[in-house]
């Protein structure tokens, strides 16, 4: 158990500094990304309380003005005078950078967020924010506001000391702050992004009751709620990655252990799917790039599933070992760390460097995955386990030949893409586009309206295979899938390599209708499944076709929503002409590149890939074999009422 947490205990590196001028470098983006980064800030400082042992319960609200607060049961933040700056803890947590208990290991063993940053930079960027803290009975308060000042703006200024305003009878902290719509390019946060977030943090931080309030929506008078409370923690967390598939075991494999300072907890559970799907997390910070404690899980997974095979004979003297890919068909599992002095690669804190936990993790799973397999109560499940393995080495093998036949077909890597895709001629992957296309007629528009000097244009004849329901030898068999593969040139399962991409943004553009729609799903499904990396870097697209022309005499206007039309018909007056494009192809390639492939006037969305648990779900949800989740999403998601305002009008018009 910590020592008592006192305003002594706050560490000071630094004052707090030009946060509001480069806000990106501690938020990521002043959009929607850093909006809900900040609150994580906020949060973090709660569940480190929760970690610790200090605060089993956790309240966010969000109210109708769109501020927050976020209120902890825990110890309360310190209200004593600091020894050094001569100011309470509380005003040197949310004024002073790189200041706070995180740094000192006596007040917190184990913490994510950014290390003592967090509370300043979400004071810094708001327009307001209050703390409310109560310790010993007695309720502390003190304001904090961001003003206009002689042409410049002050940032997190106190409005005044902290004072005690009364008695409590509980304890913890309560955070109230307004993000400030100076900085934010929006203040509304989503309540989907919030709960799947705060979901997680519930798994990982097991005995923590989280409840989530949004004020801005409400059903019978009380507002949106979601309440997380999951004392199975990350067992509950891989059956929750699981809930719509099938599973081969019901209960999770679990185990877990301790050495010096590193805490290593471990949850799997196999479903009939064919790929695996491992989420990692350092001291609640999720490693979506993996890192020491990932590698050293699935040499030690690879190497005891090898030996039990081996033992058992389900894999005889003359066979090879099976490969860690084929063993981790249709796995999901969950590896949760907790250490001190965590070391992370790159800005984002992506992936976990520290070389001593790879050890310790591969240890670990060694011992405990092999008493699990050596226990008779668990042979069926650890045959069906290398028996799936078996199948899947098998269908890999099947692949391999496949992509060397297609190699052996062509000398050339491009040859078989010879009359389908229309290259660029630029040599700068950087600046190259590749745009997938919906359909010969679009393609052939797209080709003659494109800017050849860096657009180039990839038509699908037909819709792709839904991958989500084919092992990897079907995948490569498709003629679109090899296509593209081709075309990207960076080498595919095991043999990516991001530096030969040859196009920097892959965009796809598709019809804005149902069949655009699957398409567009069933190409994120495989660029999910086989091309990951791709979408978290950044380089995946959606382009966005317009649904109307409106002109008159010789002005016209392009609208992409049914805003932009009403708009539009306002601007131009109601006589005005509409042109409802019901597809890419019949656009004229000088209206394709003015509205979907002109840099200035386009619309693209990235695809981005934030939460991967939420990403899972989603992806099985909508492309596996289950319809009635399928159904009962669409359904919550989709507006059956909506009618087609273009054709009401029309009839209205001419009735």
């Amino acid at each position: 158990m910590a020592k008592k947490y006192s305003a002594g205990d706050i560490q000071v590196l630094e004052g707090l500094d030009a946060v509001r001028k480069r806000p990106g470098m501690y938020i990521g983006s002043t959009g929607q990304k850093g909006l809900h980064h900040l609150l994580w800030e906020v949060v973090d400082n709660a569940v480190d309380e929760a970690a610790n042992g200090f605060a089993d319960k956790i309240d966010v609200t969000i109210h109708a003005d769109n501020s927050v607060t976020v209120v902890d049961n825990g110890r309360g933040i310190p209200v004593g005078l600091h020894p050094e700056l001569k100011v309470s803890g509380v005003e040197v947590v949310f004024t002073q950078l790189h200041a706070g208990g995180k740094f000192n290991n006596d007040s917190y063993t184990y913490s994510g967020g950014l290390h003592g940053v967090g509370a300043s930079v979400v004071n810094a960027l708001s327009r307001w924010l209050t703390v409310q803290v109560c310790t010993n009975g007695k309720l502390y308060e003190q304001n904090f506001k961001s003003y206009m000042s002689k042409g410049k703006i002050e940032s997190g200024r106190r409005v005044a000391k902290l004072a005690e305003i009364g008695r409590c009878k509980n304890r913890g902290t309560t955070v109230t702050y307004m993000p400030d719509d100076r900085v934010f390019e929006t203040l509304s946060l989503s309540f989907d992004t919030v709960s799947s977030h705060l979901r997680i943090i519930s798994f990982l931080t097991k005995g923590v009751i989280i409840t989530l309030t949004d004020e801005r929506t409400k059903k019978d008078d009380k507002p949106k709620t979601a309440v997380f409370d999951y004392s199975g923690g990350i067992v509950d967390f891989v059956q929750y990655l699981n809930e719509e598939k099938t599973v081969l075991h019901k209960k999770p494999i679990s185990f877990g252990g301790e050495k010096g300072d590193v805490k290593v907890q471990i949850a799997m559970q196999y479903n009939d799917t064919y790929n695996d799907n491992i989420l990692s997390f350092v001291n609640n910070i999720e490693t979506a790039d993996g890192g020491t404690h990932v590698s050293g899980f699935k040499s030690a997974h690879t190497k005891v599933m090898n030996e039990y095979a081996r033992q058992t004979g389900l894999l005889k003297e003359k066979d090879s070992n099976l490969a860690g890919d084929d063993y981790r068909e249709g796995m999901s599992a969950v590896i949760n760390i907790k250490m001190k002095d965590a070391q992370f690669e790159g800005q984002t804190k992506g992936k976990l460097g520290n070389t001593e936990v790879r050890t310790i993790v591969e240890a670990i799973v060694l011992e405990k995955l092999a008493l699990f397999l050596a226990d008779l109560n668990n042979t069926a499940i650890a045959g069906e386990i290398v028996g799936k393995a078996i199948k899947a080495a098998q269908a890999r093998s099947a692949a391999t030949k496949a992509k060397k036949l297609e190699r052996q077909r062509s000398k050339l890597e491009g040859a078989p893409l010879v009359g389908k895709l229309s290259s660029c001629t630029g040599k700068k992957a950087v600046q190259n586009e590749l745009f997938i296309v919906e359909g010969d007629s679009a393609g052939g528009s797209a080709k003659q309206g494109r800017d050849r000097r860096f657009q180039a244009i990839l038509p699908l004849r037909g819709k792709p295979l839904n991958v989500e329901k084919r092992r990897l030898d079907q995948v490569i068999q498709n003629e679109e899938f090899r296509s593209i593969i081709t075309a990207l040139g960076t080498g595919f399962d095991g043999d990516f390599v991001e530096s030969a991409l040859k196009y920097h943004k892959i965009i796809i553009l598709a019809d804005a209708d149902d069949d655009g729609a699957h398409i567009r799903a069933i190409l994120l499904t495989f660029f999910y499944r086989y091309f990951k990396d791709l979408l978290t870097a950044g380089h995946i697209y959606i382009g966005r076709p317009p649904l109307y022309r409106v002109h008159k005499g010789k002005k016209s206007r392009y609208a992409y929503s049914e805003a932009d039309l009403r708009a539009a018909q306002e601007e131009f007056g109601k006589d005005a002409n509409i042109q409802r494009y019901k597809g890419l192809g019949e656009m004229n390639p000088d209206q394709l590149w003015e509205t979907t492939m002109d840099p200035s006037n386009r619309q693209l969305f990235q695809v981005v890939l934030d939460d991967q648990a939420e990403a899972e779900r989603l992806v099985t949800i909508l492309m596996g074999d289950k319809p009635e989740p399928r159904k009962l999403y669409i359904s919550e998601h989709a507006n059956f009422n909506k009618e087609d305002s273009f054709y009401k009008e029309k009839v209205k018009t001419n009735g």
